[in-house]
């Protein structure tokens, strides 16, 4: 390549490098992986390399980060924010380890390595060991001041404990996979854009103008750098990740002491197999030199350290064509476009479907039958469709053309304002009442087992179902008729029907299906009214005393009730003797109750969402944040500021042992008998 083709090469990738870095940085919306995009920039880097007259100090190659939003006030950081270079397989990270070690003229290095996170950095200032500001890492060397919204993440202490008095740390700011997939699944609901993995999701939720908005979202944050310090020195990053979790902050809890690159390589090769265990997206191992004396002898470049590097996971990808789009008709009736695609193994699981989300998604990725597309793992868990290679498609390859009626009961559809979501209008849409019935029916619901999708399916195209008050009035003869189902099995379903008359209020009120009124939501709304008079003739002003019901809400709710349809169902759940009150449960006093619990940390024989709910169901009260009212912290590895503050107000903290000892019966660890 001549130097005239390399000029235009060189100024065609810086272009597309910018673009991207846009997308990724500032829109949350990223439309090429992260190996296409190191791919892109070290295609330049060489070029500027053999041609140093074209490079220049605003190359893509040689900054990080991206532009600062006039949205928010720039905040200078003390130290620059650098990248990391990146490795993608075990002879890189050798080959790094050599040239480090060639440069410092030692064999005897140690290595800490973490998990690499793919959230958003983040640089958090204390004076006087109090939070005063937060910013977004920018273009490495001016942030966003985005104070406001880290301080609605409660991995950030508010006040450290015996720490250096004016601090600066690094960390990164994520969504973890759960509570990512709820936040998708409620802005589909809400015919809200979804956001195509979870570290758009945390950047999204962080850069917002209204805090309360970023309050709603469970961010979280682990630290691993001092950008600036006063009177401290920690001489290696195993000490400095110790010293930050004893100040209060979250750190990532996998990390390791690695003597020498094998041990390294070793943790290389074990996280990439385990990186699903994770409840946060991670794309990689950091690799950090221990001994921080001999990180200025190895030095930085324009844009990372030396004594540091990425080693990046095989990208959980694939290519695949379409070969259908169908739409499909949700509970709430929401209709949503599915790729039908050519089978493909992607990181063990098999995908063959994936959802383009709403008819905007779809447009903006113009996915059309035919097509080969690029799917990935959101967070190794969640497939969806990164783009599509135009390069590819088929000669007469046509847009999919959205449907303008239902596409079950042919009724017609209609698109709310504002909203990305397009809604069949009829109510009575066989689709809504088999995914309602299945919802009414499902486990946190009514709990109705045997109520599974193809019986579901029978009972509403057979007309046996055509509300779900109906479910109520299902008599032997007709269930023992149905394809498959034997009279034994058709005895069995009645009994658990019968059964699920005793579920409580609050679960009856999440089984209705009203939209936005989730299982938080509906236990909150059956505290307030006691009864389901009152909550059908609340007022929305009214509707909005309780604890997370804002407009829109109440309005999902008294639209709701005013169909009179709907009213005239729960006067048939009332007749058959379904619990639409408040009252003592059945079992009266559990064994926790008037107990308030914290759970911090990562637990090892269960999920935190699963304790959380366990721990409920024996009458505790689990809560989000320690204070005078606690009775119970429960600590596993990783606990931060949580754990600080239990022992600051001498609250009881437990393990996961005596968790598991309570959940089994044992209730001594609580003081209590069993």
């Amino acid at each position: 390549m001549n130097r005239e083709q390399a000029a235009k090469r060189v100024e065609q990738l810086r272009r597309e490098l910018e673009m991207h870095r846009r997308l990724y940085y500032e829109d949350n919306a990223p439309i090429i992986s992260d190996y296409e995009y190191d791919l892109l920039e070290k295609e330049l880097a060489d070029l500027e390399t053999e041609f140093p007259d074209l490079a220049g100090d605003e190359s893509p190659a040689r900054s990080v980060g991206g532009r600062p939003s006039d949205a928010f006030a720039p905040v200078p950081h003390p130290t620059p924010m650098l990248s990391l270079e990146n490795t993608y397989n075990e002879s890189d990270v050798r080959e790094w380890a050599q040239r480090l070690e060639k440069v410092l003229g030692r064999k005897d290095l140690h290595y800490v390595c973490e998990i690499k996170l793919d959230g958003l950095s983040v640089a958090l200032y204390y004076d006087d060991g109090r939070f005063v500001r937060g910013a977004t890492r920018g273009d490495g060397l001016v942030g966003e001041d985005v104070t406001a919204n880290l301080k609605t993440v409660k991995d950030i202490p508010d006040r450290l404990l015996n720490g250096p008095p004016n601090l600066v740390v690094r960390g990164e700011v994520y969504l973890p996979i759960r509570a990512f997939a709820q936040l998708n699944a409620r802005r589909e609901s809400d015919g809200l854009a979804v956001f195509a993995n979870p570290r758009n999701a945390a950047a999204g939720s962080l850069r917002q103008i209204d805090p309360v908005v970023s309050a709603a979202r469970p961010l979280a944050c682990f630290c691993y750098q001092i950008l600036r310090s006063e009177g401290y020195s920690a001489g290696s990053q195993e000490r400095l990740l110790d010293d930050l979790q004893s100040w209060g902050f979250s750190v990532e809890p996998n990390r390791r002491l690695c003597k020498g690159v094998d041990e390294v390589v070793a943790y290389c090769r074990e996280w990439t197999e385990r990186r699903r265990e994770l409840d946060y997206d991670a794309d990689g191992v950091v690799i950090k030199l221990d001994d921080a004396s001999l990180h200025e002898l190895a030095g930085t470049t324009a844009k990372a350290p030396r004594w540091a590097v990425a080693f990046k996971f095989p990208a959980e990808q694939a290519e695949t064509t379409v070969e259908e789009i169908v739409v499909q008709v949700g509970r709430t009736g929401a209709l949503t476009p599915v790729a039908r695609l050519k089978p493909v193994g992607i990181g063990g699981v098999t995908v063959s479907r994936v959802s383009l989300h709403n008819e905007d998604e779809l447009k903006r990725k113009d996915v059309r039958v035919g097509d080969t597309v690029l799917v990935e793992r959101a967070g190794g868990v969640i497939p969806y469709v990164v783009g599509v290679k135009p390069e590819k498609r088929p000669e007469g390859a046509s847009p999919f053309g959205f449907p303008t009626a239902c596409p079950v009961c042919g009724g017609p559809v209609h698109r709310p304002e504002g909203e990305a979501i397009v809604r069949c209008a009829n109510r009575s849409c066989t689709a809504q009442l088999r995914e309602g019935v299945r919802h009414f029916a499902s486990r946190s619901a009514m709990d109705v087992a045997g109520l599974g999708k193809v019986l579901v399916e029978n009972l509403v195209e057979g007309g046996l179902v055509k509300g779900l008050q109906d479910i109520y009035a299902l008599r032997l003869e007709d269930l023992a008729r149905l394809p498959r189902m034997a009279e034994k099995s058709a005895s069995n379903l009645l009994d658990e029907i019968e059964t699920s008359k005793a579920r409580p209020y609050r679960r009856v009120l999440y089984a209705l299906g009203i939209r936005q009124v989730g299982e938080e939501t509906a236990k909150d709304l059956s505290a307030r009214f006691t009864h389901i008079d009152a909550l059908m003739s609340a007022s929305e002003e009214e509707l909005q005393t309780v604890e997370g019901v804002g407009p829109k809400v109440a309005g999902e709710i008294r639209a709701f009730f005013d169909v009179p349809g709907n009213r005239e169902m729960i006067d048939r759940f009332k007749a058959v003797g379904l619990r639409l009150e408040t009252g003592v449960e059945p079992d009266g006093e559990k064994p926790l109750s008037g107990l308030t619990f914290v759970l911090t940390g990562t637990l090892e024989s269960m999920t935190r969402s699963q304790a959380k709910a366990a721990l409920e169901a024996l009458g505790a009260k689990v809560s989000g944040s320690v204070s005078h009212g606690t009775n119970f912290v429960v600590e596993g590895p990783g606990a931060g500021s949580k754990l600080s503050t239990a022992r600051e107000l001498d609250i009881t903290v437990l393990d996961e042992a005596a968790l598991k000892a309570l959940l089994s019966g044992d209730y001594s660890p609580a003081g209590r008998s069993g």
